[in-house]
């Protein structure tokens, strides 16, 4: 993948937009039908680009799936990024748990989320996605370890307390509840997943 970064930053403005876009409407595919349902093909048709343009920027699938697995991490992250940067108590915990419940009810229950979806399809094939999905996973933890560390450094947690047993007990809750909830059509077992481990939280608060 550091080949493919560094190709990225080595591009000039015009081509970093086209790069972007491929990327983009390669995300979108593959989130809606699946890796191996979306073709080069497919994706050059929604972007809009010459088959040169695809093979300039991506000289195989292989390459434009790791690109896509880093954007789905930041494009996760990015869109919970006002509610992940204020999980440092148990009302922020709550919000961060109200917007994810909401989201799965407006889309009805499609989706679910973008590195999950992802890493379901590729963790066992392909392991260069799979490590760039785990980097998402492994960044999205160490945030909501991040609030938890502030309410321990505050003396708000008990005296032991684990704010990393705690952070991957709650996106263990956040992805599974995801997943059930996409697979079920019912957002409330998402909402039961977290209300369950921040309850655990908050009796944990002095």
């Amino acid at each position: 993948m550091a080949d493919s970064i560094d190709h990225a930053r080595d591009l000039t403005p015009k081509g970093r937009a086209t790069r972007d876009r491929v990327v983009a409407a390669a995300a979108d595919l593959m989130y809606e039908r699946g890796v191996a349902a979306t073709s080069l093909q497919d994706v050059q048709g929604a972007s809009r680009v010459s088959g040169s343009q695809m093979y300039h920027y991506f000289p195989d699938k292989a390459s434009l799936v790791r690109a896509v697995a880093v954007r789905q991490g930041e494009t996760t992250l990015g869109q919970q990024e006002p509610w992940l940067s204020r999980l440092d108590s148990v009302a922020g915990l709550r919000a961060w748990r109200d917007y994810l419940v909401s989201t799965m009810r407006r889309r009805e229950c499609h989706g679910g989320c973008r590195i999950g979806t992802m890493a379901g399809e590729l963790s066992d094939t392909d392991p260069e996605a799979r490590a760039e999905l785990a980097g998402a996973f492994s960044a999205w933890t160490r945030l909501i370890r991040d609030g938890l560390e502030a309410m321990a450094g505050r003396g708000q947690l008990r005296p032991g307390t684990d704010p990393a047993r705690l952070a991957d007990a709650l996106l263990a809750a956040a992805e599974g509840g995801l997943l059930l909830a996409k697979c079920t059509r019912d957002a409330a077992v998402l909402e039961n997943a977290l209300d369950t481990v921040i309850d655990r939280v908050e009796s944990l608060t002095s």
